[in-house]
């Protein structure tokens, strides 16, 4: 009999309950400051990082390769034949890299490590997606080839307040509009095919940009029933507010309001408001 083990990181911003209930395993990524080092939420949360930011800004660092290693020990320890992983973007983070050198150093374990090409609750949807088939039966080579058509179905877009941290990160991907913050002009961020960021749209001012974040998510809901996940990181206001517009909207099959990691707060900095979409098949 196969036995699937579930891996992710730390940014999939999936809660303890999801968590839990799945057998998920999670590897944390790390904060990084000139003087002390966090794990990604488990001794840090998001608050704390934009509490410091005008103090300083830290950096951020993947899981270590100890501790991808030794977590593949551990599941072939509990007779784990197979993994399947997805991760944040390997076009945003090196951990896909490093999760799939791993597994390739335990060949009593089948591995399936599948590149997201997205982040937060897009990457975390697949793995939930996963783990949703595993509970119906289905076998390892049922799953993975489902892997491309379940990303397919998830988009994300989010704004920030500031493209500020996300140049100094080095993450700013084909985002334009540097200089169209002195014009108050706002890009719709998401996610190309190849897994990095690029300006969707061009909104003038805070308030557009939310608006139009809600009109993206009526469009997509009118194209077919879907989930919809907000998120917010330092917007909590606006971020409460935005989930109630949306929960309004017709063909909503589920949605929930989460935070995002404290590693992605680092690259966004506060005021940032996103919304995950997932089409049903």
């Amino acid at each position: 009999m196969s036995k699937i083990a579930l891996i992710t990181d730390s940014t999939s911003d999936l809660n303890k309950e999801e968590v839990e209930k799945n057998n998920i395993h999670i590897l944390p990524l790390r904060i990084i400051y000139k003087d002390r080092e966090y794990i990604d939420r488990v001794n840090i949360t998001p608050d704390e990082v934009y509490n410091n930011l005008s103090i300083e800004v830290p950096s951020t660092s993947l899981p270590s390769m100890e501790d991808i290693d030794k977590l593949f020990i551990k599941l072939e320890e509990e007779g784990y034949t197979h993994v399947i992983g997805t991760c944040i973007s390997s076009g945003l983070s090196g951990t896909f890299n490093s999760i799939n050198l791993i597994s390739q150093q335990h060949p009593n374990i089948t591995s399936h490590i599948f590149d997201s090409r997205s982040l937060t609750l897009g990457t975390g949807a697949i793995i939930l997606e996963c783990a949703r088939m595993i509970e119906l039966g289905k076998d390892f080579e049922e799953i993975v080839a489902k892997l491309p058509s379940i990303r397919n179905r998830i988009k994300v877009y989010y704004v920030v307040d500031t493209l500020a941290y996300l140049i100094k990160g080095g993450r700013i991907g084909k985002v334009s509009g540097t200089i169209g913050e002195l014009f108050k002009i706002k890009p719709i961020i998401s996610i190309t095919e190849e897994g990095i960021y690029y300006t969707y749209e061009k909104v003038r001012g805070r308030n557009q940009s939310i608006a139009r974040l809600i009109d993206i998510a009526r469009v997509l809901l009118e194209q077919s029933n879907s989930k919809v996940w907000v998120l917010q990181g330092g917007a909590i206001v606006e971020g409460k507010a935005l989930y109630e517009s949306i929960s309004k909207l017709p063909n909503l099959t589920e949605t929930d309001f989460r935070d995002i990691s404290p590693v992605m707060g680092v690259h966004t900095g506060p005021g940032l408001l996103g919304i995950v979409i997932m089409g049903e098949e």
